[in-house]
């Protein structure tokens, strides 16, 4: 008859309390949601975000509701990639990709394409609820708390690099053409001219002025004629 040492004893009860508490620790753990984006840099777009979400239940994935992080409006995302027959419907707050069932046990892998993600923010959230064919639903909406304990139902976290800022200068500023002040008082007066006279009206007047000087000489010689000949003829009475 041979004896066990407590140390050989212990170590299959060991093994298996580590299996059964590694179980329990990682049974909701390892149905995370997970995104990623390969490159994706802040404030840069169009950029595919990849979804995965792993199947925890009997029941088959039937749809993946988002709540979009602050930057990105739901009008901005479209659906780059997913099981067959599934779609992207916007919501309040964010998208939702569903359609038919998917198999029991089988993952959902769909994609999404964002115009543009938000500036200066290196870290996004993405809280989606887990929809299945039964009606039950996971709700990945948790986020980690720093200092905190680990959610059990963590929210996906996209990290990306941060983008360089971009220069902006300003448009140069035309200023507007300024009016002519109108005048306030009459109008002046516009100053003569001085017009350079006609040489035919000019020879026309000199040769009235000679003809008028002639004519007044004639008259005075014509006068003196008659007196002289007044005179004459009293002194012959």
């Amino acid at each position: 008859m041979t004896s066990r040492s407590p140390a050989a004893r212990r170590t299959p009860a060991f093994l298996l309390m580590g299996a059964v508490l590694f179980a329990a620790g990682t049974g909701t753990a390892t149905a995370h949601v997970h995104v990623d984006a390969p490159g994706a840099v802040a404030g840069g777009g169009p950029v595919t975000l990849e979804f995965s979400a792993a199947a925890e239940a009997d029941a088959g994935i039937t749809a993946m509701r988002t709540r979009l992080p602050a930057g990105i409006a739901p009008a901005d995302v479209s659906l780059a990639s997913g099981p067959a027959g599934w779609t992207l419907t916007p919501t309040a707050q964010g998208f939702e990709v569903g359609g038919p069932a998917l198999p029991s046990g089988e993952d959902a892998e769909y994609a999404v394409t964002v115009a543009r993600l938000p500036a200066g923010v290196t870290e996004l959230t993405f809280p989606t609820v887990q929809v299945y064919a039964d009606g039950t639903e996971d709700a990945w909406i948790e986020q980690e708390v720093p200092g905190g304990p680990e959610p059990e139902l963590p929210a996906p976290v996209l990290a990306v690099a941060p983008g360089t800022a971009v220069p902006w200068t300003p448009a140069p500023v035309t200023p507007a053409p300024t009016a002519e002040p109108a005048p306030t008082g009459g109008a002046e007066p516009a100053e003569p001219t001085a017009t350079a006279p006609d040489p035919a009206a000019a020879a026309e007047e000199g040769a009235g002025s000679g003809r008028l000087v002639a004519v007044a000489a004639a008259a005075g010689l014509a006068a003196l004629a008659g007196g002289l000949w007044y005179r004459r003829s009293r002194a012959e009475r």
